[in-house]
């Protein structure tokens, strides 16, 4: 019978005896339960740092998952184990709490010990340093075995014990405390706080020195589903704006190149995009159809490091959007020409169009702002076809036209986008 909330926390402030004491591994002191046995058994053998005996508590299927991350068995927990060990000769596990249910052994215990060697330890060489850390693993038993076991360590304080990190309130913690806020106020430096440009629309501006990358974010089922990603040193302005505005629900790619895919990788949410742009989003982000000859001096020069640095990389692809499709009140119409796939969201309600890259209203090698353009040729593999999209736009009547890059088109916008389709 499973024990009651209360008894389980008696049980657990009951003193213990440490779990290599003579009482713990005495068969005649042992509680009836197979749990507590195999519980027991098991840390026994960690203490004495046997980890073919560890490996004999465990079930073929069994699962180790240690601060999150699951450790293959048996090569894997061999391996991790045999390191452990051999980086901290003397480690022991001592005691604090044990709690025992139907199928579980759980144990709190102090971990002690010194990064003495002769072994490294996740790349870094023996410190010397003492390791003093509360840790806890929870074991699930079936059949006289274990089939899971997830293992909780305070990450922070193993570093400072294996003196790889600064003890907390150190000068020298402070001094990294000043390093990583320095660059995170670098980070937040790349994005703009949004400004509202519709009803449920919001923009962020981003990128350096002049922010010209625009992040477009809609909200949806309160939370936002954002238009293109901008680029990588983006990623964590939009992180946190996205949170503060309810949770990024998914992002849409207007096309996969790398400063519209850029921090799409590192933002946790999942991607979707025209089933044209699938091999680019999950593959070189268009670089096979870049002619950077097409570019002046020293743009040719300086392009092909700004991609390199601007680019998140690849970006698994969870689903497509397609022609007429509804995305968050926006319907889908694609534009190819300067990316196979391109595509806009255009909401009928207030004509009003998110455009990606298929037109410009910057001179990308000068950075001076102007009137719509058809995108650099350098960029642009299907000049006709990018023409043509324009075209489609101008007969949309729209309203308002915010494209990929710096500032929209507004006014007489059918005019403006049949004059740059026009060249």
């Amino acid at each position: 019978m499973r024990p009651s909330g209360e008894a389980l926390y008696c049980l657990a402030r009951q003193p213990k005896e440490p779990v290599l004491s003579t009482s713990a591994t005495d068969p005649a002191a042992q509680p009836a339960s197979d749990v507590t046995e195999v519980g027991r058994r098991y840390f026994a053998a960690v203490n004495d740092h046997d980890v073919e005996g560890m490996l004999a508590c465990w079930h073929p299927d069994g699962e180790e998952v240690i601060a999150g991350e699951t450790i293959p068995l048996p090569h894997g927990f061999r391996d991790y184990f045999s390191q452990l060990f051999g980086a901290i000769p003397d480690l022991r596990l001592e005691n604090l709490d044990e709690v025992v249910t139907d199928d579980r052994y759980i144990l709190r215990y102090q971990a002690i010990g010194t990064f003495a060697g002769p072994g490294s330890l996740q790349g870094f060489e023996p410190t010397g340093s003492r390791v003093s850390l509360v840790g806890l693993d929870m074991l699930r038993v079936e059949a006289g075995a274990i089939r899971r076991n997830d293992a909780f360590v305070d990450g922070m304080k193993m570093a400072e014990g294996l003196g790889v990190m600064p003890a907390q309130d150190s000068p020298q913690a402070q001094r990294m405390a000043s390093l990583v806020n320095q660059r995170t106020r670098l980070q937040q430096a790349f994005v703009a706080e949004p400004e509202r440009v519709a009803e449920g629309v919001w923009l962020v501006r981003g990128g350096m020195p002049m922010k010209t990358m625009n992040v477009y974010l809609i909200e949806e089922d309160g939370g936002v589903v954002m238009f293109d990603t901008g680029v990588e040193p983006m990623a964590g302005g939009l992180s946190a704006i996205g949170a503060r505005m309810g949770g990024i629900r998914r992002i849409v790619l207007g096309h996969g190149h790398p400063d519209h895919r850029g921090a799409a990788a590192k933002l946790g949410a999942p991607v979707f995009c025209h089933p044209d742009e699938v091999a680019i989003a999950e593959g070189d982000g268009g670089a096979s159809g870049i002619d950077f000859s097409h570019l002046g001096i020293p743009a040719r020069w300086v392009f092909p490091r700004m991609l390199g640095w601007w680019d998140g990389g690849p970006v698994p692809i969870a689903g497509t959007v397609s022609e007429g499709e509804d995305v968050a009140g926006f319907r889908v119409v694609p534009v190819p020409g300067h990316s196979p796939g391109q595509i806009a969201l255009v909401r009928d309600s207030d004509r009003l169009a998110l455009t990606s890259d298929a037109f410009y209203t910057l001179d990308v090698e000068t950075l001076r702002k102007g009137a719509p353009r058809v995108p650099h040729p350098a960029f642009t593999p299907d000049l006709d076809a990018a023409c043509a999209s324009i075209r489609r736009l101008a007969e949309l009547d729209l309203a308002a036209a915010w494209p990929g890059h710096a500032d929209p088109v507004k006014g007489d916008v059918r005019g403006q986008l049949e004059a740059a389709a026009a060249g």
